[in-house]
């Protein structure tokens, strides 16, 4: 079975971990290959940002550092046994930002991208080359080899303000009240390289218990992005449960748009356009969204098996949904 998950943060790179046992498939099928299973991750890069003269590039790093074992499992981000020697030394030149954390390890990455995109090579390509060290069992690839990036339009008492996306979040812990969030670039960006063919190509799409707003939202909001997806199955699984997101801010971002936090209003927001299926916790379940098949089981992804119930879970209502068999 092909599948297609739209992923960013750590509840993504966490869930794609369980797909892949609930799949048993541990690499990527090749291009011609029509038949076993495969995972094709449409990353998100809106989180991007240029620091010190590197390209950070945090939800691809983190799905990649996720499958290829190299991530910190405590805190879900960063590398495991980091150290902080080059933060401690570039705060002692007084080099801003002090609020965004760069690990010796997570570095050497960045030090590659930057390098190779200042030779020419496009995001995908760096992914690619990235990943052969990785080995992360999925075909990565970025949304967009263009520059889009998340910005947050705040009212914090300096006056109403455009920050990016990452000072909101880990600078402010997004406790700034938020007006609006904006793709920059957005508009003008093109689905990267090999993107529309994986969607024309897959047997469901799947969307993680990714941030909706800023993760999953931002993937959607490249164009051509959400039509490609629109005929196909597609299930997601709620970040919400109870009225409050499982992990993180994603709240805030709701807030900010306008819309609920609940799993039901998560669900409307995507659309029954764009939704088929929706699982939601047994919390919510009497979660009711019309044009949209909701069920409910438990959703923490409190350990390996968990996780793999609940993405064997959404695997299975798209094969239900889609009427073919896996």
């Amino acid at each position: 079975m092909r599948i297609v998950v739209p992923a960013g943060g750590i509840g993504g790179a966490r869930f794609l971990r369980g797909l892949k046992a609930a799949l048993g498939t541990d690499a990527p099928a090749p291009e011609d290959q029509t038949t076993g299973s495969s995972i094709t991750v449409i990353g998100n890069t809106g989180d991007d940002i240029t620091l010190f003269g590197l390209r950070i590039c945090p939800d691809l790093d983190t799905v990649m550092y996720t499958l290829g074992g190299g991530i910190n499992e405590e805190q879900g981000w960063g590398r495991t046994d980091e150290s902080f020697t080059v933060k401690e030394e570039l705060a002692a030149y007084g080099m801003q930002p002090t609020w965004f954390g760069l690990g010796d390890r997570d570095t050497a990455t960045h030090i590659v991208r930057a390098q190779m995109l200042a030779a020419g090579y496009p995001l995908s390509a760096v992914t690619e080359a990235l990943c052969d060290r990785w080995r992360p069992g999925v075909r990565l690839l970025p949304m967009t080899d263009d520059q889009v990036e998340t910005h947050v339009v705040v009212d914090g008492g300096q006056g109403r303000r455009a920050i990016h996306f990452q000072e909101w979040w880990i600078r402010h812990r997004a406790a700034l009240p938020a007006e609006q969030i904006v793709s920059v670039g957005a508009e003008s960006a093109k689905p990267a390289p090999g993107v529309l063919a994986a969607i024309a190509e897959a047997d469901a799409v799947i969307l993680p218990p990714s941030n909706p707003v800023v993760s999953v939202g931002s993937v959607l909001n490249v164009p051509g992005m959400r039509e490609a997806m629109a005929d196909k199955t597609v299930v997601g699984v709620s970040p919400i449960i109870g009225g409050a997101p499982v992990r993180g801010m994603a709240d805030a971002c709701l807030s900010a748009i306008g819309v609920e936090t609940s799993a039901g209003a998560v669900a409307e927001h995507l659309g029954a356009d764009l939704l088929d299926g929706w699982l939601v916790d047994e919390a919510d379940a009497g979660t009711a969204v019309e044009g949209i098949e909701v069920r409910s089981r438990p959703l923490y992804m409190t350990g390996p098996e968990e996780t793999e119930a609940i993405a064997r879970a959404a695997v299975d209502l798209a094969v239900e949904l889609a009427g073919t068999d896996r």
